[in-house]
């Protein structure tokens, strides 16, 4: 027992030893919260150094090139433009459309996202990937397809003489049409991962099925809410096709204004100074909703999508169902069906005459290097690419700001901004700033995947951020207390319950990309174009047959987004229930 004794050391008592202990715990604590906070700093230098580079660094090089000239800052130009009552008329109708479009969005698409979350109905996924098609494709074609349903000599014209293409209203339609799968993809995601047991329990409680929608499921559902609109927002704020085919010349928006200032007009410096306004209005949104949302979120129990969705029950489920079903029937399918129709309405009638036309190989006129049907793989490849970009960048972006901490606060809402930049600025932007070494990157394919993924990196942020700040984060903290990492606590607690969210986001970043064409037709090479960019080749050449290949290569284009819509759906629902 001596040498037991002295082997052991003098004995301490029981109060020192607990204080050592607690020391040595404390230390480690510490040490343990130094090297988290390295490690967040080292992965948050990802998504910064991104945004710098391939977005805050392009738009500056295009702005200081338009309010910079002979050496010196023409600062006066923006007091000119912005006095200009044309200038103030066009601030106004962005606006005001912008707000219109996203209410009418919401109150159509928000009883979609309730029936694609809690119903289970034949032909589910085939529908959700019919919804989400509208989003990729490009405005131009959606815009032509809503002129024949509305404008002269349309559907409507038809079969009851009316005509609103003239009218704001055809506008308003037509960015709920495009709009739709945002509302239904990003709250209903949500929606269908919220415990519905929780809102039972306050219906046993006494409260009405109303009150307790409203006390429960709606302050849940409201950091999802919040994003759908502010996404809506973004893109009808920055509407460019619609308003250049359904407004015409009496309705312009701010990023109309800047391609015929850019464009047509070749008048850079007021192109700069409305680049400016329309990113500070872009900013002063994104900083209320980054206050408004954290003041609202809360941890919710998640539980899996697959046990939520259930067959209706009742005359009122089953007239929700039948009244989503005819919405998407007359909003989102018809429009679509009219391109198909467009496509196959030859010139001998109704036939494959413009389909085969798109295998021939490069025409004479210099239009297409290579055949049309080539542009469906580009796209498929440069989507592909842009999609890991933007789940590597958003996804990281949405971990580290999942919290509310001063040095990540707005950082989310930061990356929203290239959705509220105009495309043509960042086009021309890539191609003034990323033409010197080390950033020589003119002639590199890389270019067009990186222009795609910064639309694609605000879908992954604000579908991915909801659902992680929704999770508990005594979950957390349970697994870092057994002795888990950081990189084990977000592989093994975070992962699982926001697959899905993961899931959703890459579909978005797929989708949008596919459809992307803003910046994309400044930066495909000529024998390597997009399918929007080879759509858009045609719909500038006159002629039958070229408007028939456009409308043909627009339903490849529908059915390429719908296809793979559907795989990923599939191996969604393989792997951890329905998506």
């Amino acid at each position: 027992m001596g040498q037991d004794m002295v082997l052991a050391g003098p004995v301490e008592p029981r109060e020192n030893r607990k204080a050592a202990g607690g020391r040595r715990e404390t230390g480690k604590a510490d040490g343990g919260g130094r090297r988290a906070t390295a490690l967040r700093l080292a992965l948050m230098a990802v998504p910064l150094a991104f945004f710098a580079v391939f977005f805050a660094y392009p738009v500056a090089a295009i702005v200081t090139r338009g309010l910079r000239v002979g050496g010196r800052w023409r600062f006066g130009r923006i007091a000119e433009v912005m006095s200009d009552p044309a200038t103030l008329d066009v601030l106004w109708f962005t606006c005001w459309q912008a707000v219109a479009s996203t209410a009418l969005t919401l109150a159509v698409a928000l009883p979609g996202a309730y029936v694609f979350a809690r119903f289970d109905f034949p032909g589910k996924g085939l529908l959700r990937a019919v919804v989400t098609v509208p989003f990729v494709l490009p405005t131009v074609v959606a815009g032509s397809a809503f002129l024949a349903l509305l404008g002269r000599g349309g559907l409507l014209d038809e079969l009851w003489g009316v005509r609103l293409d003239t009218s704001v209203w055809a506008i308003l339609l037509a960015h709920v049409f495009f709009n739709y799968a945002v509302v239904v993809r990003t709250v209903g995601g949500l929606w269908a991962q919220l415990d519905p047991r929780q809102e039972e329990a306050a219906r046993v409680l006494g409260a009405s099925r109303l009150s307790a929608w409203r006390r429960v499921t709606l302050p849940a559902l409201a950091p999802a809410v919040a994003a759908a609109a502010l996404m809506v927002f973004l893109f009808t704020f920055t509407s460019f096709g619609v308003i250049q085919i359904l407004g015409g010349p009496r309705y312009a928006t701010l990023e109309v204004a800047i391609y015929r200032e850019t464009a047509q007009l070749l008048d850079l410096p007021t192109a700069a100074v409305l680049s400016i306004v329309q990113f500070a209005a872009v900013a002063a949104v994104l900083a209320l909703h980054a206050w408004t949302v954290r003041r609202r979120e809360s941890a919710l129990r998640l539980v899996d999508p697959g046990r939520t969705a259930r067959r209706p029950k009742g005359p009122a489920q089953w007239a929700l169902l039948w009244g989503v079903l005819a919405v998407v029937a007359l909003l989102i399918v018809t429009p679509l069906a009219v391109l198909v129709e467009r496509s196959l309405n030859g010139p001998d009638g109704y036939g494959f005459t413009y389909y085969e036309a798109l295998r021939s190989a490069a025409d004479s006129g210099g239009t297409f290097f290579v055949a049309p049907l080539e542009a469906v793989g580009n796209s498929l490849r440069y989507a592909a690419v842009a999609t890991v970009f933007a789940l590597v960048v958003g996804g990281l972006a949405a971990a580290l700001t999942r919290r509310a901490g001063r040095l990540v606060r707005g950082f989310d809402a930061l990356l929203m901004l290239p959705l509220g930049t105009s495309a043509v600025t960042v086009g021309f932007g890539f191609l003034i700033a990323l033409d010197e070494p080390p950033l020589d990157l003119r002639a590199s394919w890389i270019l067009v995947p990186l222009a795609q993924a910064l639309v694609g990196v605000p879908f992954v942020v604000r579908t991915m951020l909801p659902v992680l700040r929704a999770v508990d984060h005594r979950l957390r903290e349970a697994a870092a207390v057994l002795g888990a990492s950081p990189w084990r606590v977000w592989r093994e607690v975070d992962l699982p319950l926001v697959g899905r969210a993961v899931a959703v986001a890459a579909g978005f970043a797929f989708a949008v990309s596919l459809g992307e064409f803003g910046a994309t037709v400044f930066l495909a090479r000529p024998d390597h174009p997009t399918l929007p960019v080879a759509i858009a080749r045609f719909l500038g050449r006159a002629g039958q047959l070229t408007y028939g290949q456009a409308m043909a290569l627009s339903t490849i284009l529908m059915l390429v987004c719908a296809g793979s819509l559907l795989a990923l759906e599939r191996i969604r629902t393989d792997r951890s229930g329905e998506f």
